[in-house]
């Protein structure tokens, strides 16, 4: 039987939670800023082989995001972690349910002054090459995404992240940005 090297996304693996979560968004009249509290499930599920050449360890997993005042679900989002030992490229996979899919791609930054904390970073543009965006006409004509840059960090139970999605819409260009804090459960 072989164990799966999951290289730094074994740090990811269990459920998260959070409270302190900020998601600025845009409006037709300038932005608000929510206040949410979210969980995140990153599951195991081993590796995938890519033309018999490429083999990757890959989570998958499932964000849960609610307003922290009213604890209505504003954001469900899915999708998969993956990981090429090899190369040491990581890739988000994901799917909003507006219409919007995101392959980010990126690297674990090394810091030799902070040995117990992984850095991840990814980023993805509508034209890319290594990576992309896809979505519906709608989104391309009244909420057009066109970059996703994401960093985690994870040191022991904490992981913080922030992320922004840079939109046109409301005939402007927004920086629609998310971060939050959890603790592994």
């Amino acid at each position: 039987m072989s164990t799966v090297n999951y290289g730094p996304l074994a740090e990811l693996i269990g459920t998260w939670k959070g409270n302190k979560g900020t998601d600025i968004a845009p409006e037709v009249s300038g932005e608000k800023n929510s206040p949410y509290f979210e969980t995140i499930t990153f599951e195991a599920i081993g590796t995938v082989k890519n033309a018999n050449i490429q083999t990757l360890a890959a989570l998958h997993y499932q964000q849960i995001v609610q307003h922290r005042e009213s604890g209505d679900v504003f954001h469900h989002q899915c999708g998969y972690w993956s990981w090429d030992s090899k190369t040491g490229v990581v890739t988000h996979s994901f799917n909003i349910p507006r219409g919007v899919a995101v392959l980010a791609c990126g690297k674990v930054l090394d810091d030799d002054d902070l040995p117990d904390v992984t850095v991840i970073q990814v980023s993805a543009e509508d034209t890319g090459f290594d990576g992309g965006i896809a979505q519906t006409s709608f989104m391309q004509k009244n909420a057009h995404t066109t970059a996703f840059s994401q960093t985690m960090t994870i040191e022991g139970d904490s992981l913080t992240y922030q992320q922004t999605m840079m939109l046109d819409i409301y005939s402007k260009t927004f920086e629609h940005v998310d971060s939050s804090i959890l603790v592994r459960q």
